[in-house]
């Protein structure tokens, strides 16, 4: 086979292959025969196009393709299940082409399936899980541990929500624009976790997945454009803030970079600027929420021309505003670190240990390395590596690792990596 053509149908299948499945998932209507039609259509792609070429348009190509692998697959089987052969000819009778313009007037099929993932009639655990998986390639483990879940738990979760959707007949659109409200939740968080896959990704040898930060973005303009809602603008916003710090975050050769240690210089001003101005439009709303309120943290320390000029009692009180819009373990960790950082390690300290003593944070790694941060800053350094070392056994991510490796080496001396 010619490399270069392999090449460009696996880059084509990284990029390509959950916009395919989404658009299959709305031609087919079933999930598991829309993963099998896209699968052949790449088989169909390694197959034909290094005799025939490229064709111009290799993302219509693929869906075309699936769509006719599963009208034949439904034929064959017929065979065996008489109401198969109904199903092939709805199919090839009344789905028009892929081409074609869709009625609700939003012609992205991923936008689409995960307003259908995110149905009223799934939990929302499962809702957000499937189009995790479904919608945007991540595997099943790593789902898992954005939930701090096990895999098979998590995996089960997404199997009955492809059933509740199958049985249910939830159909594959655009709710209308009355539904669209009560919709909107479940279908923020997502984006958001999304997101935050590809700002810092849980496992791997990068700690940034720039294709998939990038889509949660693209996804989130497509709803900004949709539905300009105050909190759907500050979840933009608070993307756009994240993503502007993205090229000062590492170094080089690929190394963890701390907000306090960053090049600001490298920090993209048009981001910053764009997501100023969302957010700014969002708080004088007076309706927004818990993304806008991350999104204002996230602009003070954009305004603050290095770490020492940062405004943290303005971030405290943002964190106290958004604790109680949304309580949450993570949120009150987030607030201790900008507590320690205003009234010194000590009252931060004395925050994070309370939290891990109530045990929802016992697995989170971020919990014990912001612990032994401050353990490491007062002194403490027995306390210090043992916190890094519980952060280090919690952590699947290759720059994340050598990060703490390179501190417990601080104290200790080099320690042998097993990233």
């Amino acid at each position: 086979m010619n490399v270069t053509i392999r090449e460009r149908i696996d880059a084509l299948y990284r990029s390509d292959s959950r916009r395919v499945l989404a658009t299959l998932i709305r031609l087919l209507g079933d999930f598991d025969r829309a993963e099998e039609a896209m699968h052949d259509a790449f088989t169909a792609a390694l197959d034909r196009w290094p005799e025939d070429g490229v064709p111009d348009h290799p993302v219509a190509w693929l869906i075309s393709t699936g769509r006719f692998k599963a009208i034949d697959r439904l034929r064959r089987g017929a065979r065996f299940h008489a109401a198969l052969a109904s199903i092939a000819e709805q199919i090839e009778s009344t789905v028009p082409p892929p081409a074609d313009p869709v009625e609700d007037g939003v012609d992205d099929d991923r936008l689409r399936l995960i307003f259908t993932c995110c149905h009223p009639a799934l939990t929302p655990d499962a809702r957000i899980a499937l189009t995790l998986r479904e919608v945007c390639g991540l595997e099943t483990e790593e789902i898992a541990r954005a939930f701090l879940t096990s895999a098979p738990t998590l995996a089960q979760r997404i199997v009955r929500a492809k059933g509740k959707i199958r049985d249910a007949r939830i159909p594959y659109q655009v709710p209308s624009r009355a539904e669209l409200p009560d919709r909107l939740d479940a279908v923020l968080h997502v984006i958001y976790l999304v997101f935050n896959e590809g700002y810092a990704a849980t496992s791997g040898d990068s700690l940034i997945r720039t294709d998939v930060s990038a889509e949660a973005i693209r996804l989130g303009r497509l709803l900004m454009d949709l539905l300009p809602e105050p909190e759907v603008r500050g979840l933009v916003a608070l993307m756009l803030l994240h993503d502007a710090r993205r090229a000062a975050r590492t170094s080089g050769d690929g190394e963890l970079i701390l907000l306090d240690e960053q090049d600001r210089g490298l920090w993209n001003r048009d981001q910053i600027d764009e997501g100023r101005a969302l957010v700014e439009r969002a708080l004088a709303s007076r309706r927004f929420g818990p993304y806008t309120l991350q999104a204002a943290i996230a602009a003070v320390h954009a305004e603050a021309a290095d770490a020492a000029a940062t405004d943290w009692r303005q971030i405290v009180g943002l964190y106290d505003v958004l604790l109680r819009v949304e309580p949450s373990s993570i949120v009150a960790l987030n607030r201790a670190v900008a507590i320690a950082m205003r009234d010194g390690a000590e009252a931060g300290l004395a925050l994070i240990d309370a939290l891990l003593e109530k045990g929802e944070l016992a697995d989170y790694p971020l919990a014990h390395s912001a612990r032994a941060e401050l353990c490491r800053r007062l002194g403490r350094t027995s306390d210090a590596l043992g916190a890094y070392a519980r952060a280090l056994a919690l952590t699947n991510q290759s720059p994340q690792r050598r990060f703490l490796e390179r501190r417990i080496a601080e104290l200790t001396g080099p320690v042998s990596s097993s990233a």
